[in-house]
């Protein structure tokens, strides 16, 4: 089942239960395939790779746009992103806990070599590409900043 599909049905479960915050982030998703679809001109859809990469951008819109309304004091505003959050989240694939994140950081590292912050672009490429929608691209960044000045 394409997530699509399984969009859908947690969209018609949401408007039985009239859980508005499902419904908008249900939505949001949806509009942002079908965005997708028309822009790449495929008929046949998206790959799940790029459906990973939609749900995660949607994500990263929501909390940023969160941690924005945080800062100024409006909690007011942030709090239903966050709830945005929880809901677009269950799209993407189990998250990696740091060690984990970690561990394939050093692979990375030792397969390449790397040293320093000049080898950091080939380093993120490379971790990132790995772990495709199971990592926060920050959470790496971070990793690897830290990895490669110690």
């Amino acid at each position: 089942m394409g997530l699509q599909d399984k969009v859908m049905e947690q969209m018609k479960a949401a408007m039985k239960s009239k859980d508005k915050v499902a419904l908008e982030s249900l939505r949001a998703i949806k509009s942002a395939l079908l965005l997708a679809q028309t822009e790449s001109g495929s008929g046949d859809g998206l790959s799940q790779e790029d459906e990973v990469k939609l749900v995660q951008k949607l994500v990263k819109q929501r909390k940023d746009s969160a941690a924005i309304f945080q800062q100024q004091g409006r909690d007011d505003l942030a709090a239903p992103e966050l709830a945005q959050v929880a809901v677009i989240e269950q799209f993407l694939p189990e998250q990696l806990g740091e060690e984990e994140i970690e561990k394939v950081v050093a692979d990375v590292i030792a397969q390449t070599g790397a040293e320093g912050m000049k080898d950091m672009g080939k380093v993120m490429g490379m971790v990132s590409k790995q772990l495709a929608g199971q990592a926060d691209g920050k959470t790496i960044s971070t990793i690897v900043k830290s990895k490669l000045t110690s």
